[in-house]
């Protein structure tokens, strides 16, 4: 079987693993810029993507590329606690949360890609705008994806919220644990930070969110260079006991800006020998750090359905769950215990617990849990998606406690 993965982003570098673990030997990845380069800033891998690159034999590189993340804590806009969690295996799980930055991970991607698949495996500048002669074409090529138009020729740009959203990356001071990642803010206005490097002065990922007046910038594109002075006169006055965050803006090694986009849920991915994969199928608001991890368990179980030769039942269990998670997104998530605590308290508050009862705050944390797929019990339960060469399944319900055992099944090592 011929397979051709437009894109080689996180999703189709995974898929073209997954696909070559499960014994498919007519893989190639197609690119449509000429030289891949460590871009962007940073992003969260949870347990249940972990889980899925841990099964592909990349736990140990994983983890000496990522931040093993312990805590996610959010606060209102003065920087009092609403809510704060364990996270990855402090939480209960078998596999760890990483922060890690985007860039260094596709190439962890790409360099396993090329050792296993072979040299000519991947294909830069390569655009793919629709079918050809392969038995397959999986587009992975992004919220702008040209496969997707392919099928969806008149859907238009990404639609917009009227955010904007500032990324940057800054050497700075560690807070709280070292290891957390926070998120501070009251509904409208929102600062995200956490290590994607640790040290004495750790470089911290952030992301400032702020409503924008007029037109958005450009729609997809991730590097569109931010003006600093302009992201922080919003957030001049947001200095914690805890955290500067000013500061680490004007501190900035790179930032970029982004408008908050996403894509309506389609009806359906597949026709004829297409089929589509992460973003450019479920682009959803960067909310409860999912966006790349829901690419990856895309990846994992594309490969498992195609090694048994039933196609349809990848879209039949990941549409349904992913279009959940773009709704659930565009209601801010997990993230809503910021706009409750400010809509109830908007000048602040000395006893969370009057403002959002704590079992109200555990509902909207776990509810998102079961939504996005790792429900910690949930998700040490689920059979593996691996697949050996032959086509056979791989039950693998084992765990691992201080660090994930590498469980690769079809991959020479």
């Amino acid at each position: 079987m011929r397979i051709v993965i437009a894109g080689a982003g996180i999703g189709g570098l995974t898929a073209a693993l997954s696909l070559h673990a499960a014994g498919f030997t007519e893989v190639t990845v197609h690119e449509s810029v000429r030289e891949l380069k460590p871009l962007g800033v940073g992003i969260n891998l949870l347990p249940h993507a972990v889980r899925e690159l841990t099964e592909l034999n990349l736990a140990d590189r994983l983890a000496e590329i990522g931040v093993a993340t312990a805590e996610l804590a959010y606060f209102n806009r003065y920087g009092t606690p609403i809510w704060s969690e364990p996270r990855g295996v402090a939480a209960g799980y078998a596999w760890p949360q990483y922060s890690v930055h985007r860039g260094r991970l596709q190439l962890l991607l790409l360099e396993a890609v090329l050792e296993r698949l072979g040299p000519d495996s991947v294909r830069t500048g390569s655009r793919i705008t629709g079918p050809g002669t392969e038995d397959l074409l999986i587009g992975a090529d992004g919220i702008n994806s040209a496969v997707r138009a392919h099928l969806y020729p008149g859907e238009g740009p990404p639609p917009w919220n009227g955010l904007v959203l500032w990324r940057g990356t800054t050497y700075g001071e560690p807070f709280l644990t070292g290891r957390s990642m926070i998120m501070a803010g009251d509904g409208t206005r929102k600062f995200v930070a956490y290590p994607i490097e640790t040290g004495e002065r750790p470089l911290i990922n952030w992301i400032a969110e702020q409503p924008l007046q007029g037109e958005a910038p450009e729609r997809g594109n991730w590097n569109r260079p931010a003006d600093l002075t302009e992201v922080g006169r919003h957030f001049a006055d947001w200095r914690f006991d805890w955290l500067d965050v000013p500061g680490i803006i004007a501190g900035a090694q790179a930032a970029y800006e982004y408008p908050m986009v996403d894509r309506d849920p389609l009806p359906r991915w597949t026709r004829g020998k297409v089929t589509l994969l992460g973003d450019a199928a479920h682009a959803m608001y960067p909310i409860g750090s999912n966006g790349a991890s829901q690419a990856i368990i895309d990846a994992r179980v594309l490969a498992h359905a195609l090694a048994h030769d039933d196609l349809a039942a990848y879209e039949t269990l990941r549409r349904p769950a992913t279009t959940a998670l773009q709704l659930s997104n565009r209601q801010m998530g997990p993230e809503v215990v910021m706009k409750l605590a400010h809509e109830r308290a908007p000048g602040g508050f000395t006893d969370v617990e009057q403002v959002i009862p704590h079992a109200e705050r555990a509902e909207i944390a776990a509810s998102y849990k079961r939504t996005a797929g790792f429900d910690p019990a949930a998700l040490s339960e689920r059979p593996s998606w691996s697949v050996t060469p032959d086509h056979r399944a791989a039950p693998d319900r084992s765990v691992s406690h201080d660090r994930p055992v590498a469980r690769d099944r079809g991959v020479a090592s």
